[in-house]
């Protein structure tokens, strides 16, 4: 093919006779895509193509439109035309795209039948219509469809109205149907969003028929995005209505809580948007007079909404009553956060608060009222009073965030305590699982003393006993973002979790039941001293002096099996051998490339890594 395609002429005569050669698909094909790349210089030489659109064959007939479509060959709109009615959904499909690809007209109204003849079964050949519609671009024949009985022609032309970015697309709004309004929905608020429609879709929060949570929460997002009187007086009403979720109506008060500084990314699909800020003298006095009754209410997401409006508006007036709702409500989440609030709100008694939070039996609320502890002026007797309790008690997670905080105190404030736990530490009397967080701690102090103990807790070498305190005390949601995501480490390119990631190493799938955390970290920082079968080469010298290399497959107390240049695997007992030696590993020693906190969350959720028995 390439080198028919290069000999212009005599190569373009070739491909013409293997495309009547009909005995033989695969070379017809390949003949199809020869002369579409000679097409793609002259369109001309497209021209026999035309003459396969009634070929018996059809995936010939839609090869022939897919080049036909690559190279825009406009001359056969007329013939394309009629393939939209073909019973073969590869051919209709095909037909679209080159209709699409060269704007021909006259093919909108056929290629709307074919939506309507489609009726929304497969969306494969509803894309293809959509595409071509949005390429040929015409806004009329499309904005015309909001009256159609069909559904299927006016959920197209939402899918058409958002790829031309025009805001015509607000006029589905109003629709019957749900799915069409919330499609609209989606057209006007996401990705680049159609600005000019905001305002329709924020009126939205006003039309009560419709509950789906898609449409309220882009309709909310909306109203913050226009962000006029109209559009926060509608949010504030939403917020109060009983006849949406809670969910949302938390949504709304959370909403209108940043509406004199938004986020400069999307609430909805985090696209970013730009910087806003306005007046929140105005947004204070149309929310005044609600803020009692929505303190009244006894939901969660209520009451986490406004508790975080307060805070983000800067309203201190409340904060006796939310003081009473944290110590009444049973909510965790509401009492955690009432906690940030009231600290963020300088709550004059914000000592007893975080003192009454400390001691919850929820441990989110707990470690909410640990982070309370930088903003207060606790004296360095009274300090340990008050951390003391969670060294003893406290759970991990807590006494990491524990540590995090001392950090940040100055030193005359944290000392005392700090150098408890640094003489805990060196008598092996620590937690393993905070050691880590202890020695950021110190770190963070900048103390020249402490830091010079440090030396007793951790190692000195870039080696497996460096890295004893990253073994336990890590996040499994962390790790797994480290796994996956980490660019330094790129893990997911060669090992793989189930279906996602890559067959250049091992699977990971099973790996908390194949190794010990020690053995995970071992592998992580020296990778060449434990090969995984299948995966390393390995270099022996036997006995009687001979010399075998090869990739080991599997690895026994009495012998290796490896896979060298013969036909059949080589088992060599262990007995015969008399050096070994491993091959470096292509993978990187992974404490060169992420920190120790990273390590440790990735150790934690490759630990967990277990598949269950017999499955």
């Amino acid at each position: 093919q390439f080198a028919l395609a290069k000999s212009k002429f005599w190569g373009f005569r070739a491909l013409k006779d293997v495309l009547k050669e009909e005995e033989n698909q695969f070379a017809r094909i390949h003949a199809i895509w020869g002369i579409g790349q000679l097409a793609a210089n002259d369109l001309d030489k497209a021209e026999p193509l035309l003459g396969l659109l009634s070929d018996s064959d059809p995936e010939i007939i839609a090869q022939a439109l897919k080049v036909l479509g690559d190279v825009k060959y406009t001359d056969g709109g007329s013939a394309f035309v009629p393939l939209l009615k073909n019973e073969n959904a590869r051919i209709k499909f095909y037909a679209a795209q080159v209709l699409g690809r060269i704007k021909h007209e006259a093919a909108i109204q056929p290629l709307l039948d074919m939506i309507a003849a489609n009726a929304d079964e497969d969306v494969y050949l509803r894309h293809a219509a959509v595409l071509a519609l949005s390429r040929i671009g015409k806004v009329e024949p499309i904005s015309a469809l909001v009256d159609n009985p069909d559904q299927s022609l006016r959920i197209a032309a939402v899918l058409v109205l958002r790829r031309l970015q025009n805001a015509e697309v607000a006029k589905f709004l109003n629709d019957s149907d749900e799915y069409i309004v919330t499609e609209a929905a989606r057209a006007i608020n996401d990705d680049r969003s159609i600005e000019a429609a905001l305002p329709d879709l924020a009126k939205m929060l006003t039309v009560e028929k419709f509950t789906s949570e898609p449409l309220l929460r882009r309709a909310i997002n909306a109203a913050l995005r226009v962000g006029g009187e109209k559009e926060l007086e509608n949010l504030i009403a939403f917020a109060k209505r009983t006849n949406v979720s809670n969910a949302l109506r938390g949504e709304a008060l959370a909403t209108i809580g940043t509406w004199a500084e938004p986020s400069v990314l999307d609430r909805v699909d985090g696209w970013y948007r730009g910087e806003i800020k306005r007046d929140p003298n105005s947004v204070k006095q149309k929310i005044e007079k609600d803020i009692p009754d929505f303190l009244e209410d006894t939901d969660p997401e209520i009451l986490i909404g406004i508790s975080k409006t307060l805070a983000n508006l800067g309203i201190e007036s409340y904060n006796d009553e939310l003081f009473k709702i944290m110590r009444r409500h049973d909510s965790s989440q509401v009492k955690a956060e009432i906690l940030k609030t009231l600290g963020e709100l300088n709550f004059e008694n914000i000592e007893v608060a975080m003192q009454l939070g400390m001691k919850d039996r929820d441990q989110e609320v707990r470690t909410t009222a640990v982070g309370l502890i930088p903003n207060l002026e606790i004296s360095q007797e009274s300090l340990p009073a008050i951390v003391n309790p969670i060294f003893r008690n406290g759970s991990v997670r807590e006494q990491q965030q524990l540590l995090s905080v001392l950090g940040e105190l100055p030193l005359e404030q944290s000392g005392e305590v700090i150098e408890r736990l640094m003489a805990q530490a060196k008598a092996n009397r620590l937690n393993q699982s905070i050691i880590l967080d202890l020695i950021e701690a110190v770190e963070a102090t900048g103390s020249e003393p402490l830091i010079a103990q440090l030396d007793a807790i951790k190692g000195s070498e870039n080696s497996v006993d460096d890295f004893q305190e990253t073994l336990t005390g890590g996040n499994y949601r962390e790790g797994r973002n480290v796994f996956n995501n980490n660019p330094t480490a790129q893990c997911v390119r060669c090992h793989a979790v189930g279906a996602s990631g890559g067959d250049v190493g091992p699977s990971m799938e099973n790996i908390g039941n194949i190794l010990t955390r020690e053995q995970i970290l071992e592998a992580l920082i020296e990778p060449s001293a434990r090969l995984a079968p299948g995966y390393g080469s390995v270099a022996l010298t036997l006995k009687d002096g001979q010399k075998v290399n090869g990739i080991l497959i599997e690895e026994t107390e009495e012998e290796l099996t490896l896979r060298t240049n013969e036909a059949e695997p080589l088992e060599i007992p262990t007995g015969r051998i008399e050096k070994r030696e491993n091959m470096p590993s292509a993978m990187p020693a992974m404490g060169r490339l992420i920190t120790k906190r990273e390590l440790r969350d990735l150790i934690e959720y490759l630990a967990a890594l277990k598949r269950e028995p017999n499955s």
